[in-house]
């Protein structure tokens, strides 16, 4: 293609960021699989030491992660060893060596299946773990043949543009040099693209095709905001960048500077902004960034990086922690284990679904194995001891399903002689909007899970490559969700946050304060900034501007309302 003038190539936003530099295609250089081959047992035992060599790897990469506390990527490698046991594959591999093939050949066939069969799937998020199956696979090869990956180095400023990228690809990126990187394949949810936000290097998933024909050195602006790249930008737009840039860092200081004041509107009125996190290390950086609390403990990070369900005592011992460590007066909303949908945890065998966010997740994952939710309410109560912990359901559809699960959660505090706990529901889904009236008489508080409120409100994947950015949490349908919501609970003197992506969105916020929502929730990096917007308008503003929006036509007349009204 030629690209001597500036051209755009769109893609789906994977990690936000705004960086220049030059590109550099990524080829993987292909692994030989040799003819030869002995005996069927002596095939099979050069597989098994492959196999625990790779363990091994993967093993030792957790522990490495661990030490630094960053749970996200430790989990998604300990997903990576789990995939070394699949049952699947190892039955693959031992019907292709007892026909005569050699441990290289056996392994590469049963990983490209599975790999096929996955990226061929019509569920995005599923189809993305075809990356992650690859990876593993390319692991084992080489241990079965006696080859390491090549070392790349890159030059500083480095956009990387690939097919894909493998996990490891990406955890093993060096941020000094490579500012940001594409891929054809890949979706918002990948592992690679939770890999990109962890990392802090912003990132384009499902990139046009046409970008991996670009040439090697081609100037360049990857906007992970925007999800697009931009080729040979001219002068202008290079200066206009470079300005854009400064003045975020100049913006972000200033937040920062100010971040553990309260966030007050202009006629005073004041919000809580906590956090939504995954680990003690997230506590500790909300607590740093000015976040007067956690909103959202996604518990599941606990689950994924093992081949069963921690015990009650571990569960206690890490929930413990961090409600020590937030202290009296900070409030630690737990959620329980939201498993299902793009969360799949090898030892829960939950069944193989065409639509997993319509099928077992959530609170009914977890109704359905009583053990396991027993011994996370245990462990939530008795660490409720510590601090001001809550208790928060995830997927709740209705009363019957909420009284089940809040039943479960009196049980366990009974039988452990401990004071109540408050509990909430997560709002999700339409239906628990629509009937937030009923819920408002028995829950203690609301919170807002808006990612998936839009994407059920509007029936559209939100992980889609062609549709993700037509589900806009903005929509005059959501909105008007979200209104019915704070109403019900506002009647029954009970507390609404926000947990989703609507509470870090500056043309989201003047509406939710406007709506009536007591708390936004968002990642620790983000609390600065939500401060900065809320501090910026006046309550009486958002409160007209709110009446407005819920009578527009569109997301599009939405934004530009609030636009209008921040000018």
């Amino acid at each position: 293609m030629s690209t001597g003038v500036a051209r755009t190539l769109v893609g789906v936003p994977a990690a936000p960021g705004l960086v220049v530099g030059a590109i550099v295609q990524l080829r993987h250089d292909p692994i030989e699989i040799p003819e030869d081959h002995d005996s069927p047992n002596a095939e099979r035992l050069r597989l098994e030491c492959a196999l625990e060599q790779a363990r091994t790897e993967l093993r030792s990469l957790q522990e490495r992660l661990a030490q630094t506390a960053d749970a996200t990527r430790a989990a998604i490698f300990a997903a990576h060893e789990a995939l070394l046991g699949d049952p699947d594959l190892l039955a693959t591999c031992a019907t292709a060596i007892d026909r005569g093939g050699s441990a290289a050949f056996a392994w590469h066939l049963a990983i490209e299946t599975q790999a096929k069969r996955l990226a061929n799937l019509d569920d995005k998020l599923l189809a993305a773990r075809a990356s992650d199956v690859r990876d593993v696979g390319r692991r084992v090869l080489r241990a079965i043949v006696g080859t390491k990956g090549a070392e790349r180095h890159y030059a500083p400023g480095t956009i990387l543009v690939a097919e894909d990228l493998t996990p490891s690809e990406t955890a093993g990126l060096d941020r000094s040099t490579v500012v940001g990187f594409c891929t054809a394949g890949g979706g918002a949810t990948s592992h690679v693209a939770i890999l990109a936000r962890s990392l802090d290097i912003p990132a384009v998933a499902a990139i046009d095709p046409a970008a991996l024909d670009v040439p090697d050195g081609t100037p360049a602006v990857l906007d992970g905001n925007e999800g697009v790249l931009r080729l040979v930008p001219s002068p202008e737009e290079l200066a206009s960048v470079a300005e854009r840039l400064a003045r975020g860092e100049r913006r972000r200081a200033a937040e920062r500077a100010v971040a553990h004041q309260p966030a007050s509107t202009v006629d005073g009125h004041s919000i809580a902004v906590v956090g939504n996190i995954g680990s003690l290390a997230d506590a500790e950086q909300v607590l740093a960034l000015g976040g007067e609390g956690v909103g959202l403990l996604r518990t599941e990070f606990l689950f994924l990086d093992r081949d069963q369900a921690p015990s009650e005592d571990e569960q206690a011992d890490v929930y413990t922690a961090i409600a020590a460590r937030l202290g009296p007066g900070r409030p630690l909303i737990i959620r329980t284990l939201d498993a299902g949908g793009d969360k799949a945890l090898p030892f829960l065998h939950l069944p193989k679904e065409h639509n997993p966010s319509l099928g077992e997740r959530g609170i009914r994952a977890q109704l359905a194995r009583p053990t396991l939710l027993r011994a996370q309410l245990r462990a939530i109560v008795r660490a409720a001891r510590h601090g001001q912990v809550m208790v928060m359901f995830p997927m709740i559809t209705g009363l019957a399903q909420w009284r089940v699960a809040r039943q479960a959660l009196e049980r366990e505090r009974l039988q452990l002689g401990s004071p109540p706990v408050p509990v909430g529901v997560l709002v999700e889904v339409p239906a628990t909007a629509l009937n937030a009236e009923r819920f408002a008489t028995e829950v203690d508080f609301f919170s807002l899970g808006t990612n998936d409120l839009a994407q059920y409100t509007l029936a559209t994947d939100r992980d889609h490559p062609q549709l993700a950015s037509q589900v806009d949490e903005l929509d005059p349908a959501v909105l008007q969700l979200v209104a019915t919501t704070v109403k019900a609970a506002r009647g029954h003197g009970k507390w609404v946050s926000v947990c989703g992506g609507m509470a870090a969105d500056p043309q989201a916020i003047p509406l939710l304060i406007g709506l009536g929502v007591g708390g936004l929730s968002v990642s620790a990096p983000a609390i600065p900034g939500v401060k900065a917007c809320v501090r910026r308008w006046r309550l009486t503003d958002a409160e007209v501007l709110v009446t407005r929006a819920l009578t527009a036509g569109s997301a599009e007349e939405v934004r530009a309302l609030v636009a209008a009204a921040d000018a």
